[in-house]
């Protein structure tokens, strides 16, 4: 069962250049992982911000220091503010190693030739995001996708622009049921993370949010949602979502087999053990398990069609 981090509170809207700016300022600069120095031997490590910071920077610390005892390396967990901020830092080799949505990760390899997607949760194959709904709206739960139709007229919140359970595949059911953004009562909102988009939805801000179905679980088990005022509308099909991206010169940079050190690491995680347990809890899953580039090819030719891509 996922552990619940404090509720976010501040809506945020849209994706922007601050974030990645803020990491390069933190980071001295836009140094490569092939410079200089005690730099050179840092392995940056950063994760799209999902969800509330409290959490993240409860987990991805943790994370670093597995992987600093697996690799002998000192590893920096590298926070950033919005999706846009972990793909530019791991284009340019600020951060080696990224915890990446099945769009962002997508985003980084096609200005990244070469890197891998190297693991995912047990839970990543077969992914699936919810449309939730204030119960004043009107709207009641339905078992078709065409029903989505039934949102036209409605306020709408996304969560990331680039979040792929957030927005990316949310959209992609939307319009394959024949409703455009352009048919919501106004323009969507973009809250920043799956959290906000629940307490949004909670608080009427907005009639309607697309949200990872991870998220919403973890929060009505920790009892931090009303349900008698939001109400599950749609559970989409399965997709490939989230997983670790490595950079093509993670050997070059490190030494010979430390990808592998990484990998094992990461597959040998077992729920068994209560040191590992704990981490996996963070992760919302039993395990990890092997991925490849060719399992977000769906992932891919969606963003395409929505105009993600450059």
């Amino acid at each position: 069962m996922p552990v619940r981090p404090m509720t976010r509170r501040t809506f945020l809207l849209g994706a922007g250049a601050t974030g990645a700016t803020a990491l390069l300022s933190a980071c001295g600069g836009s140094a490569s992982g092939s410079g200089s120095g005690s730099r050179a031997r840092q392995l940056g490590i950063s994760a799209i911000p999902d969800q509330d910071p409290e959490l993240l920077n409860r987990l991805y610390p943790a994370v670093a220091e597995r992987f600093a005892d697996a690799t002998g390396l000192k590893v920096a967990y590298r926070p950033v503010t919005d999706y846009t901020a972990v793909v530019r830092a791991f284009e340019i080799g600020d951060i080696h190693l990224a915890w990446m949505g099945g769009l962002t990760g997508v985003q980084a390899r096609e200005r990244v030739p070469g890197a891998d997607a190297i693991a995912q949760r047990d839970i990543d194959a077969d992914f699936h995001s919810l449309f939730i709904a204030h119960k004043d709206s009107g709207l009641r739960p339905f078992a078709k996708a065409d029903d989505l139709r039934t949102l036209a007229g409605h306020t709408l919140s996304f969560g990331s622009e680039t979040s792929t359970s957030g927005r990316l595949m949310p959209q992609y059911f939307m319009r394959q049921a024949g409703l455009e953004p352009s048919e919501l009562r106004g323009k969507p909102g973009f809250s920043g993370s799956h959290d906000a988009t629940i307490e949004v939805v909670a608080q009427g801000s907005f009639e309607v949010g697309a949200v990872n179905e991870q998220v919403w679980k973890a929060t009505v088990e920790a009892k931090e949602v009303d349900l008698s005022k939001v109400v599950v509308l749609w559970r989409t099909p399965g997709y490939a979502d989230y997983h670790w991206l490595v950079r093509p010169d993670f050997d070059d940079t490190f030494g010979a087999g430390t990808r592998k050190k990484v990998l094992d690491l990461l597959l040998g995680l077992d729920h068994r053990k209560a040191e590992d347990a704990e981490l996996l809890k963070l992760f919302g899953a039993k395990s990890f398990v092997p991925a490849r580039n060719s399992a977000y090819d769906r992932i891919e030719d969606v963003a395409r069609d929505l105009g993600l891509l450059r």
